[in-house]
């Protein structure tokens, strides 16, 4: 990891139009193939806030659900690699749990980060994934907090918490190799669940057509140098 992981909850913000819900089919990212899923929770926030403490970030937490965050990697190394980003890689679906669990049900032991919740991934009944959300390094009061400096948290705001351990096919490709772990594909079913938040079970169609992009340079001037003055 980028030592800068480690001293700031680094994040993104995601589409809420890609939202789907717990059993609906989800189309793959255009254009992707590097097709991935991550096994996450959300916190749900519940009053608005702005420059929160962690104590004050944690009390604006209503309740967790089970979180899918959709991942094509091969858009998002592409976009990553101009220095923005990521933009297609994340945004073409977040698949939220079927349960709505209030945080007072689910507290949090004094020393972890987060409730301590098993989570567990399979692709087409094979076991992927197996982790607890307490294994988080940044506390979800952390993170509401970091993304509140200079702006508002507001109610229904969907706070992720990254990926648990092993909960992704990158991180367990990295670890075994991605002959025994290799990407999704079209017709896949994914299977994610966590204690006390449901299961999250659904299979990857077709995506849509790509709608050419317009050039506004040839190729020629886009390999030619300008001229001098």
């Amino acid at each position: 990891m980028d030592p800068a992981w480690y001293e700031i909850p680094a994040f993104y913000f995601t589409n809420p139009a890609a939202v789907l819900g717990p059993a609906a089919d989800v189309r793959v990212a255009p254009g992707g193939t590097e097709l991935d899923f991550e096994l996450e929770v959300a916190a749900v926030i519940g009053q608005a806030g702005s420059n929160l403490s962690p104590a004050q970030a944690q009390a604006h937490i209503a309740a967790y659900l089970l979180l899918c965050d959709w991942s094509a990697r091969d858009l998002q190394r592409r976009e990553r690699g101009m220095g923005l980003g990521p933009v297609k890689g994340k945004d073409w679906a977040t698949t939220l749990g079927p349960v709505f669990v209030t945080s007072d049900e689910l507290p949090t032991l004094a020393g972890d980060p987060a409730p301590r919740l098993g989570m567990r991934a399979s692709v087409n009944d094979r076991p992927y994934s197996d982790g607890n959300l307490g294994d988080l390094f940044w506390s979800f009061a952390d993170m509401i907090s970091y993304a509140s400096r200079g702006t508002e948290v507001r109610p229904g705001d969907i706070i992720g918490s990254g990926t648990v351990g092993t909960g992704c096919i990158a991180d367990l490709a990295a670890r075994h190799g991605s002959d025994q772990y290799p990407w999704l594909a079209v017709g896949d079913r994914v299977h994610l669940e966590a204690d006390q938040l449901g299961a999250i079970d659904y299979a990857l169609v077709p995506a849509a057509p790509i709608a050419p992009l317009s050039r506004h340079r040839t190729e020629a001037q886009t390999l030619s140098p300008a001229p001098r003055k």
